[in-house]
């Protein structure tokens, strides 16, 4: 993604999964932060984190 705006490592850092409140590893190519403990990504529109269960994908 290209024309995605950047987003801020600090604040990456900072959050958790809001389920198991675990580490999130940030996937660049696909804006998505991943929750292997949950098995979801959650993605991020215009440079902000969307930190919603019913937003993110499950990982298989």
């Amino acid at each position: 993604m290209t024309d995605a705006p950047p987003v801020d490592r600090r604040m990456l850092e900072a959050l958790v999964c809001p389920l198991t409140e675990g580490p999130l590893h940030y996937d660049a190519e696909r804006a998505e932060l991943h929750s292997k403990g949950a098995r979801l990504a959650f993605p991020i529109r215009d440079g902000i984190p969307i930190m919603l269960v019913s937003e993110a994908r499950s990982l298989d």
